[in-house]
Formats: C-alpha cells, sequence, structure tokens
C-alpha cells in the first residue's frame, strides 16, 4: 500500500505539470495569433466599451506590458482558478463556461454511456451468436462504427427520428429525446474502439489455459465470462475510455452545432469570431485538465483491478522494486 501511494502521488505531480504546461502552451500560441485584441475588440464600436473599461481591462491583463509579463500574471490567476475577464462581454470567462458547461457535460456523459453499453452488447454477441455469420457481423460492427462520422449519423438520426416520426423537435434541442439521440450521434463512433480492444481481450482469455480448465470443469459460458474473462479482458478498456475521452469532447462540439445545442461549442464557435482571447484560452486548458484528469484516474485505478500490474518503487538497493497488489 505504500508502494501505492508513492506511485500515486508521482501520478497526481506529473498531471499537475502538464496541465501547466498546457496553459503555457496555449497561451503562447494565442499571443503569436495576428491580430490585436485591444484594437479588435476593446475598440470596437459594437461592443461597447468605454474608455475607463478598457483601461481597466488593459491592466487587468497587462496588455501593455511584455508577453512574459502577461504569461506570469495570466498563470499566477489559472492557478487560484481565475480564467479571467471576456473582452467581448466584460463578464467573468468562468461564469459564461458555467452557463453551458452542463450541456455538454450531460452531453459527454451521455455518449460515454452509449458508447460503454454498444461496446459491451458487440463483445458479448462475439461470444455468444453461433460461429460463422452471427459473429462475423457482430465483429464487422466496430469497424461500421467507426468509419462514420458523428455527424453524418446526427443528420440520418435527425431525418428519421425528427422529422420523420417526430420523436423529438429540432426547436427544442435540450428535450431528454433530443439529448439522447445526440448523445447516441456521438457515442455509436467512440464505440468502435472500446468494442474493439475488449472483443480482443475476450478472445485472448478465452484462449488462456484456465479457461480451458474452467470449461472442462463444467462452468457454462455466462459464468465463464462473467467470472473470469471480463475483469482481465476489461483492463485495456479503461487505458482506451481515457484517451477517448478527447474524441468525445471534440465530437461534443460538432454534435452540439448539428443538433442546436447551446454548449461549449457555441462558446468556442463565438470566441473565434469575435477573437475573445481569454475565452478560447479557459476553454482549451479546461479541455487539458479534463483530459489529463481522466487519464490520471485511469491510471490509479488500475493497478487496483488487477493484481498482477506492479507499481513501481524506488529502493535504495535496487532501482525498481515491485510490490504484488
Amino acid at each position: 500500500m505504500r508502494g501505492y501511494a508513492g506511485f500515486a502521488a508521482r501520478r497526481v505531480g506529473q498531471a499537475v505539470v502538464v496541465v501547466l504546461l498546457a496553459y503555457v502552451a496555449t497561451f503562447v500560441v494565442i499571443s503569436v495569433l495576428p491580430g490585436d485584441p485591444v484594437t479588435n475588440t476593446l475598440r470596437n464600436p459594437e461592443n461597447g466599451f468605454t474608455e475607463d473599461e478598457i483601461a481597466r481591462i488593459v491592466s487587468y491583463y497587462g496588455l501593455d506590458q511584455p508577453v512574459v509579463v502577461q504569461l506570469w500574471e495570466a498563470l499566477s490567476r489559472f492557478v487560484v482558478g481565475d480564467l479571467g475577464v471576456s473582452l467581448r462581454s466584460n463578464r467573468p470567462v468562468s461564469q459564461s463556461i458555467a452557463e453551458v458547461l452542463p450541456s455538454t457535460l450531460t452531453l459527454a456523459g451521455g455518449a460515454l454511456a452509449v458508447a460503454i453499453v454498444l461496446a459491451a452488447v458487440v463483445a458479448a454477441a462475439t461470444q455468444f451468436l453461433p460461429r460463422g455469420a452471427g459473429q462475423g457481423v457482430a465483429r464487422s460492427l466496430p469497424s461500421l462504427f467507426l468509419s462514420v462520422p458523428n455527424f453524418v449519423i446526427g443528420l440520418v438520426l435527425i431525418h428519421v427520428f425528427a422529422l420523420k416520426l417526430g420523436l423529438f423537435r429540432v426547436i427544442d434541442p435540450d428535450s431528454a429525446w433530443a439529448t439522447a439521440f445526440a448523445a447516441l450521434a456521438l457515442g455509436i463512433p467512440v464505440s468502435a474502439q472500446l468494442a474493439e480492444v475488449l472483443v480482443a481481450g475476450l478472445d485472448h482469455e478465452s484462449r488462456q489455459e484456465y479457461a480451458s480448465v474452467a470449461r472442462s470443469r463444467g462452468l457454462g459460458r455466462t459464468r465463464l465470462l462473467l467470472r473470469h474473462l471480463l475483469r482481465p479482458s476489461s483492463l485495456p478498456v479503461v487505458t482506451v475510455l481515457a484517451l477517448t475521452v478527447g474524441e468525445l469532447l471534440g465530437g461534443a462540439l460538432i454534435t452540439e452545432t448539428i443538433f442546436g445545442r447551446a454548449g461549449i461549442g457555441s462558446l468556442v464557435e463565438s470566441s473565434v469570431t469575435t477573437q475573445d482571447l481569454p475565452v478560447l484560452q479557459a476553454v482549451v486548458s479546461l479541455a487539458a485538465v479534463v483530459f489529463v484528469v481522466v487519464n490520471l484516474l485511469a491510471d490509479l485505478v488500475y493497478p487496483l483491478l488487477d493484481p498482477r500490474v506492479r507499481t513501481p518503487r524506488t529502493t535504495t538497493a535496487r532501482p525498481v522494486e515491485v510490490s504484488v497488489a
């Protein structure tokens, strides 16, 4: 347990460093973009800023200071959770994000649930359907899911279930049915990777000697799958699941546009149009934080799920020591 605590502490420290580096990289990239935010945004007559408001924003961001000073001030604010103020609306960026984040999280969470369920169904079908056509169809489904972009799936779902069957209204994108179909459009492509990894894991484990011994003792396929094959086969899925978070976030922006949902996607779109750099930087940094945290959780959970996974522990006698969880 002491070895695991050290392993967890190192992973948390690495995650913090990665988040800070991602924020710095985002700031540098945005800083070298062409255009002057003071001229293009603050002094745009359409935004209605007074000279006093412009002076306060310039002073807040240090826009009249060298880039290094601006970076230090921005990083200092980010560490304490201050995401800045919008150059367009003069509102706190955290408030703008908080208004649309629940919608995006609902969509991404629903899509993740859809992906997990579809992957489990496909994997179970490859184990229980008769050999030949049944299993062949089941094994070909992940390739089909992955080959069709989510925006095409979304348009088909809107045409069939909204326009033809009338199960939901396009003008009400936040209804339960609309959210469910949006999650389905986003979750189907994501499920392909999970299903491929899970099917490969089940095939590998089913060929192991312990599985043959269990079958010889009369253990049924269902009990064999649930008691012996599923847990070791699902371990690689944890890693893939963490890596698909980026795909979920990116796909959510497209899906929100297709279904007309007000979420992070619409916020990013308006910020790009108006060159609202603080909002863009906050959204990119938030995505980096989510991605790093999810992968951190996967790293921490992995050794707990499988006793065969060892956590490295540094000692004075040897460079690497292993302990069985």
